[in-house]
């Protein structure tokens, strides 16, 4: 029902919308629309534009068929462990011809650039030195910088910077981002989402949609799978 290329049609609002059906399920199919409006805090015209995005008619279409999905998905889900039926929704939505040609266009960037480096701070920074590790071990030298604070006095021409972070809103990052974009480098991010600032600044974006998990709201648990599996694609690929 909510396909990768749905997802991407979705403005900031309508994005609000999608997470909070997500994660209120069961309380979403018996809400009227204008008790799902003022849940999100937006307008009841944006839940309309939602439904219609995600191929319905109107609000009355839309329930019906979530439910459908939700009686499917329970179906489907044998596992029920956290995180494996939404690791399984990504890999689907790679598969997409956009997604394909979106992750092919970024190999023959990187191919022609010079200079790799990688950023990230916490777990991000962690697959950070991973990426970095992997690409030089495929033959395309790369680095990894975790100081947030680092220098950066030349021009960086022919230089990607694959940036790495969940929620694509940490302040540290962004600001990094945005001095080596002053200086001439490119980049290239890979969020939890298409609609935080880090995509919105990056020359080249991957997103993905998984669901965002927090532990005593302080810990983020988040999956990492897609964030692997996606830079082992690209790598592989640059062989």
């Amino acid at each position: 029902m909510f396909h990768y290329s749905i997802l991407q049609t979705y403005n900031d609002l309508e994005m609000l919308v999608y997470t909070y059906v997500m994660d209120h399920k069961d309380e979403v199919r018996y809400m009227t629309i204008r008790e799902l409006a003022e849940a999100v805090h937006v307008s009841t015209s944006t839940v309309l534009r939602f439904c219609k995005k995600t191929g319905c008619d109107g609000y009355a279409e839309f329930k019906m068929k979530f439910k459908q999905f939700l009686m499917e998905d329970m179906k489907k889900q044998k596992i029920k462990d956290c995180g494996i039926d939404e690791i399984m929704y990504f890999f689907h939505t790679t598969t997409s011809a956009e997604y394909e040609e979106k992750i092919n266009y970024i190999v023959r960037n990187i191919q022609d650039a010079k200079n790799l480096i990688f950023i990230g701070i916490g777990t991000s920074g962690i697959l950070g030195k991973y990426g970095a590790r992997f690409f030089s071990n495929i033959g395309k030298y790369s680095q990894y910088i975790e100081d947030p604070y680092y220098p950066i006095h030349e021009d960086l021409d022919d230089t990607i910077v694959i940036v790495l972070s969940e929620s694509g809103e940490t302040q540290q990052i962004i600001q990094m981002s945005e001095r080596f974009k002053r200086h001439h480098a490119k980049i290239l991010s890979i969020t939890n989402g298409n609609s935080n600032t880090l995509a919105k600044i990056s020359d080249f974006h991957l997103d993905y949609f998984v669901r965002h998990h927090m532990v005593h709201e302080e810990y983020n648990i988040t999956t990492q799978v897609p964030v692997i599996y996606l830079l082992e694609t690209i790598g592989r690929r640059l062989i």
